[in-house]
């Protein structure tokens, strides 16, 4: 596998992330993980799910916790509950965050998740 040739100019990197196919988008979903379950899982980050508990660390709504509602593989934004504002009209409108800026709190765990998890655990044993 060949190494991509990476641009550290922000225009490159917003063209990156929209005309990138989305497979890649869902690494762009990737988000760290508290240090209770960085310590339990030996790895940083993880792919956002539906139903995760995340804290949001930055913007807006810092601080706050939620659970995520969607997650968007075409924008590369994440839903969460506690994350909304009112319009004028006095309807609830959803505010996308960016998974950078999300910390997770609890995973979401179903089988699919799990094996996903020791297979990552058995790759880290095994490179080590």
């Amino acid at each position: 596998m060949t190494n991509r040739v990476s641009s550290k100019s922000p225009r490159k990197q917003r063209s990156f992330q929209r005309e990138s196919p989305q497979h890649v988008h869902r690494r762009m979903l990737k988000c760290r993980l508290d240090d209770l379950l960085r310590e339990e899982y030996g790895f940083r980050s993880l792919a956002v799910k539906k139903g995760d508990l995340v804290r949001i660390m930055r913007g807006q709504f810092r601080d706050t916790e939620g659970k995520v509602t969607g997650v968007d593989y075409r924008a590369v934004r994440v839903y969460v509950d506690a994350a909304s504002t009112t319009k004028s009209d006095g309807k609830e409108a959803r505010v996308p965050v960016s998974p950078s800026n999300l910390m997770l709190v609890k995973l979401e765990l179903n089988d699919e998740r799990k094996k996903y998890i020791e297979r990552k655990l058995a790759k880290t044993a095994e490179s080590e």
